[in-house]
């Protein structure tokens, strides 16, 4: 049995916060980052605004993550294994492939590439306000630091525009308030998520 769920959402939203909180309580669970497949910075185009399009899924190899999620859904336990994540002693004893297995595929752009909306069982979307959004990106040390002007200039539009597209690629969305106290928003997930597997298992 194999589960695979999106958390998406606008930078900063908390979504690499959930997604480590669910992998501690969720069983066999991987996980693959939108963040880990970013081209190099010498392959990242200047935009007519100026900066370089980060926020953009052309900045992204999502052929390469397309195939990471594939070699995951062809074989979740040996996928578990070579990233670290320990099964539980009900799957590594009995037929990897009856168990249950949960991929998390957490990410800013996650429901604006056609070939993976299809893929997600359940996709789940963080979203916090402009004004909230902007003071916590500003806090936030990056390997790469944002130049000036850089949110409202490349980042904010960019978030409007993909999350437009984003509305019209994917129906099945569930929309989070990044607003709420992070132990609200995890456990509305977490239910959510075990709701499923109740219906499905």
């Amino acid at each position: 049995m194999k589960l695979i769920i999106g958390i998406g959402g606008v930078t900063n939203g908390g979504k690499t916060t959930l997604t480590n909180k669910l992998v501690k309580t969720l069983p066999n669970c991987c996980v693959v980052h939108q963040d880990d497949f970013f081209k190099k910075p010498a392959q990242i185009e200047v935009g007519e605004d100026g900066f370089r399009q980060w926020d953009v899924i052309t900045s992204l190899d999502m052929e390469a993550m397309f195939n990471t999620v594939k070699g995951w859904q062809e074989n979740p336990a040996k996928f578990a294994r070579s990233h670290g994540v320990s099964l539980s002693p009900e799957v590594e004893e009995s037929d990897p492939e009856t168990g249950l297995h949960i991929l998390i595929v957490e990410g800013f752009l996650l429901y604006n590439y056609k070939p993976m909306v299809d893929i997600y069982d359940k996709c789940y979307y963080i979203a916090i306000p402009y004004e909230e959004c902007k003071r916590r990106r500003s806090t936030r040390q990056y390997t790469v630091a944002d130049p000036p002007g850089l949110f409202d200039g490349h980042v904010w539009p960019m978030y409007l525009k993909h999350r437009k597209e984003m509305e019209n690629n994917c129906n099945c969305i569930k929309y989070l308030d990044g607003l709420k106290p992070q132990e609200e928003i995890y456990n509305q997930v977490y239910e959510s998520i075990q709701n499923t597997l109740l219906n499905i298992l």
